[in-house]
């Protein structure tokens, strides 16, 4: 299935049905008043998160997304049925946004999270409701009101808990089909990623986590280079960031390291700022001195280092308890501020 993770669909919610005017003409009624019934209101689009889903693909085949209208009034004091509500099902991690103010409507984040993103239109009043003491026949009712109507930009989020980032093949799908059952696509060429993949890591004391492969990035990939930025949004809600910096592919690593950091700042300085570790990636055919430079460059710029080969499996489970410890502390930290008051 092709991914997509940014679409944009009109939703519009029904119109309220129209007040009826009517007047009771029973045989045994010789004064019958007025009897008009309300109008349906109009259906309402909902949005809900669903864990069925993990692309936003359907949208590419339904851009407009329509409740349905109120029915109108009827004589008797008989009300017109509401429309039915519209739902449109986005898989969890999308971030709902109105495309012409740039307001925030949802960020769906648990199964079944659901929200009006157009309302529907209130029914009319029918003329039963207008009578009194020296207006006792109305020969008016109120109209039902229009639906909202909108715009929706959708962007998709992937959830995980780590994100592996670096150059194009600097061993992020190799690390990613070995730490986890995921099965990306490998070769020895640039750009063999071109979708993020996602994984499921068990730690030694039962702790899963889960581990999202990003394409790689190049310079200027904040202006479109290569692949772009289009996939830096899907480890904005990572806790930690892996930097794969392959220590075999030339003499000066930290030059590899300083690119990309350059590209996640002028992306976003929020997910510059997240917690980091600076992984040697290749370790069983760097080139010598390639270790302590990379080394150098991480304690300088204040990230944990480490080296890995995931062909051989060198070094591979330390970094796994370790992204473990950092997962668990941020959910730790995640769980005391939210449980703080004020």
């Amino acid at each position: 299935m092709t991914f997509i993770d940014q679409a944009t669909i009109r939703v519009k919610a029904g119109d309220g049905g129209s007040g009826c005017v009517a007047f009771r003409r029973e045989k045994f009624v010789p004064k019958g008043g007025p009897s008009g019934g309300d109008g349906g209101a109009g259906g309402s689009v909902l949005i809900v998160a669903s864990k069925r889903l993990n692309t936003l693909y359907h949208l590419k085949f339904k851009r407009e997304w329509k409740a349905g209208r109120g029915e109108h009034g009827m004589g008797s004091n008989c009300s017109g049925e509401a429309g039915a509500d519209s739902i449109v099902e986005l898989p969890i991690g999308s971030v709902v946004r109105d495309q012409a103010t740039g307001e925030i409507l949802a960020d769906l984040v648990e199964d079944g999270q659901t929200i009006v993103v157009a309302k529907g239109g209130r029914g009319g009043q029918g003329n039963q409701h207008f009578a009194t003491a020296t207006r006792q026949a109305p020969r008016f009712a109120q109209p039902g009101e229009e639906g909202e109507e909108r715009e929706l930009l959708i962007e998709l989020k992937l959830i995980a808990d780590v994100g592996i980032i670096g150059l194009p093949n600097a061993g992020k799908s190799t690390l990613i089909s070995v730490i986890s059952a995921a099965k990306p696509k490998i070769a020895d060429y640039p750009f063999t990623t071109l979708v993020p993949n996602l994984g499921v890591v068990s730690a030694d004391d039962d702790q899963t986590f889960v581990v999202a492969d990003i394409p790689g990035l190049i310079e200027g990939a904040h202006e479109g280079h290569g692949l772009g930025d289009q996939f830096l949004r899907h480890v904005e809600r990572c806790s930690v960031l892996v930097h794969l910096v392959d220590l075999s592919l030339n003499e000066h690593p930290e030059k590899d390291a300083e690119t990309v950091a350059r590209e996640l700042a002028l992306y976003s300085p929020l997910l510059a700022g997240k917690p980091r570790i600076v992984c040697g990636s290749k370790i069983d055919s760097a080139i010598e001195g390639n270790s302590a430079k990379l080394r150098a460059w991480a304690t300088k710029n204040g990230h944990e280092y480490h080296e890995i080969s995931a062909v051989v499996g060198e070094g591979v489970k330390d970094l796994i308890r370790m992204l473990a410890r950092i997962v668990r502390e941020a959910a730790q930290e995640e769980v005391e501020t939210a449980s703080t008051p004020g």
